[in-house]
């Protein structure tokens, strides 16, 4: 049943493509006809997921799937680190707050290390490739992209920002202008298998279905990100036209064993990546806070960067569907994600009590931090496209914070689509 809150999201949709189109490069070229097609591909992939018996099945079996191996991995981690990853026979004292066992260090990143080389072994198997190259299939049919851009943006879903472009690597010095910002913005709007994992991980006995929730949300933040890019940056047309031939995949392991070592070494990388961020912007924001500690008490609390975020995008948040009693709470998760990486926001949102957020408030929230647009990213793409394209280095640092803006957008237009449609269909 359609009801106020479901209007209230549609703000967010209009308010979304409002602020995008103000930041587009031609506002006389708004794409009317994409806009409609991928709202509606959004709304639609949410409605058949969780509405249709069938695939709703088969998205809580994939959902088992991921937290199964979730639990294999943690039973790998506690042979190698006892306890303190969660392994209650292993507990050398009593345990007055289990809760407090919960080590992200211990808990979390270890799962990207399994899904990184899960990953690769899949890929070897050619099991991922053909998903991958499915999904290109109707990137390149429903929104009209040439075959190497519709191969990087499905393989971004899954392998990650810089990762996904890797596999048209021969083709980025040819793309158009237009196709390297979509790439850049895209890969900010989804996030990788390896940390869909870990989200869940995360939220597990927060959120009902979690694992639906964050898979879906990764997938359907995909075609957001294509409809904003294309907002920001219209295609270029005569360019776009020309046929650059059969996207090659270049990613290849000598057998599988290879797969799995390559695959766990690069999965290493990631959380040494995501380990040194988390510390080093987290530490950033203690000093902050104790600068801003020196000033008078606000509405008889202390100024902190927190509640700053969260005024600044409360407003932003009430129009995704929140009730206005959460929104400075999901205001500032909406900044913590966007200063700190989404891995802070998640790790706030799963800790939140009840009293703090609705259950649609998480709902909306969960689709709307499932993404890397972040400031850390803007490095990460910087550094990975230097490597990439380096005769593309300039044009990549003068479209990369406009991508960060349109990454961070498209999350909350998947959170406002998710809004808009009958809660009903969640349960």
């Amino acid at each position: 049943m359609f009801r106020w809150e479901n209007a209230q999201s549609l703000t967010g949709v209009t308010l979304v493509l409002a602020l995008c189109w103000l930041m587009s490069e031609n506002r006389r070229r708004f794409p009317w006809k994409l806009a409609i097609g991928a709202i509606l591909i959004q709304a639609l992939l949410v409605l058949g997921l969780f509405g249709l018996p069938a695939l709703r099945e088969g998205l809580a079996a994939l959902g088992r799937g991921v937290e199964g191996l979730g639990a294999s991995t943690q039973a790998g981690s506690a042979f190698v680190f006892g306890f303190l990853a969660g392994a209650p026979d292993r507990q050398p004292y009593p345990v007055d707050s289990p809760g407090a066992l919960f080590i992200f260090g211990f808990r979390v990143l270890p799962v990207i290390l399994v899904v990184c080389a899960l990953a690769a072994l899949l890929w070897h198997w050619r099991i991922l490739r053909w998903i991958t190259q499915g999904f290109g299939f109707v990137f390149r049919r429903a929104f009209g992209l040439r075959g190497a851009p519709a191969l990087a943006t499905a393989a971004t879903i899954f392998m990650g920002q810089v990762e996904g472009p890797i596999f048209i690597r021969s083709y980025l010095k040819s793309l158009s202008r237009s196709e390297l910002f979509l790439l850049i913005a895209v890969g900010m709007s989804c996030v990788s298998g390896s940390t869909m994992v870990a989200y869940v991980t995360i939220l597990q006995g927060v959120l009902p279905d979690a694992a639906a929730h964050v898979l879906t949300a990764s997938i359907v933040s995909a075609p957001a990100g294509v409809l904003l890019s294309r907002i920001v940056v219209p295609s270029d047309r005569v360019l776009e036209a020309e046929d650059e031939g059969a996207a090659v995949i270049g990613k290849t392991y000598e057998s599988s064993v290879d797969a799995v070592i390559k695959g766990t070494s690069d999965g290493l990388q990631i959380v040494l990546n995501v380990a040194a961020a988390l510390i080093v912007f987290v530490a950033f924001t203690a000093i902050v806070d104790r600068l801003l500690a020196g000033l008078p008490p606000v509405a008889g609390a202390p100024v902190t960067l927190e509640r700053i975020l969260g005024l600044a995008f409360s407003p932003l948040a009430w129009s995704l569907g929140v009730p206005w009693r959460d929104a400075p709470t999901a205001g500032a998760l909406l900044g913590v994600k966007l200063v700190l990486t989404e891995f802070s926001a998640f790790i706030r949102l799963g800790g939140l009590p009840a009293s703090e957020l609705t259950d649609r408030s998480r709902v909306i929230m969960t689709y709307a931090l499932c993404g890397f647009a972040n400031i850390a990213s803007v490095g990460i793409n910087v550094a990975g496209y230097n490597v990439l394209a380096p005769e593309r280095r300039s044009e990549v640092i003068g479209l990369v914070w406009k991508a960060m803006a349109v990454g961070f957008l498209a999350t909350c237009l998947s959170g406002a689509v998710v809004g808009a449609l009958p809660e009903a269909i969640f349960r």
